[in-house]
This record gives structure tokens, C-alpha cells and sequence, in this order.
């Protein structure tokens, strides 16, 4: 298993950015507003993530953008899934990474697709 494949103890905020696509300046406010998206910090001061704040980055933003709820409804969101217990809330997580799967081969079909018509 390669480095790139293998699962890290911790990841940067770039590297989080990165893989989740959701700017470095959107994870730092959404700290402020989200109690369970709480990042540590390393001696020099750097946030560092684990893979639990990553995937709640990753429900995060699909309660917010592809959901299209407020602010407030996402808290509420989380905090109902978070009171059901860690398998419904991982259960959650997982959803959230199938129906990303799912989008990603729909924009690839409908890509092929173009290409194939006369």
C-alpha cells in the first residue's frame, strides 16, 4: 500500500483542502461555527486534522452545498446525528462518500456520452 493510499494519523489543512476541495479559509470559519469540528494544533501552532475532522468536513459540506442547508440546519444536522451513536453516524459518512462516488461516474457518463453522439 502506497503512501498515497495508506490512511494518515494526521493531515494539514492544505492537504485537507486538497481533498475535500473546501478552501482553507471556509475550513477555518467553519471551526468557529461548528463545535465538532475541532482541528488540534501542533507545537508550531499548525491545525491538524484527523481522518474523523476530514470526513466531517466532507458531511459538512454536503449538508451545505449539495443538501443546501443553512448554517443553523447543518448544526441541528449533525447534532441529531451525532446524539443517534457512532454506527448511524458513520453509516451517514459513508452515504455522503457513495452518493459523491455516484456524482463523479454521472459527470463521467454524461462526459462519455457528449463525446460518443454524432
Amino acid at each position: 500500500m502506497g503512501p498515497e493510499t495508506a490512511e494518515k494519523l494526521y493531515y494539514r489543512i492544505g492537504e485537507v483542502e486538497e481533498t475535500t476541495g473546501v478552501p482553507a479559509y471556509v475550513l477555518r470559519y467553519w471551526e468557529s461555527e461548528f463545535k465538532l469540528l475541532r482541528p488540534k494544533k501542533n507545537p508550531a501552532g499548525q491545525r491538524v486534522y484527523r481522518q474523523r475532522d476530514v470526513d466531517l468536513v466532507r458531511r459538512i459540506k454536503t449538508l451545505l452545498y449539495d443538501e443546501r442547508l443553512t448554517l443553523e440546519g447543518a448544526k441541528k444536522r449533525l447534532l441529531a446525528e451525532s446524539r443517534r451513536g457512532p454506527e448511524q453516524l458513520e453509516f451517514g459518512i459513508r452515504e455522503v462518500a457513495f452518493a459523491e462516488a455516484l456524482r463523479r461516474i454521472r459527470e463521467r457518463l454524461t462526459t462519455l456520452r457528449a463525446r460518443l453522439a454524432p
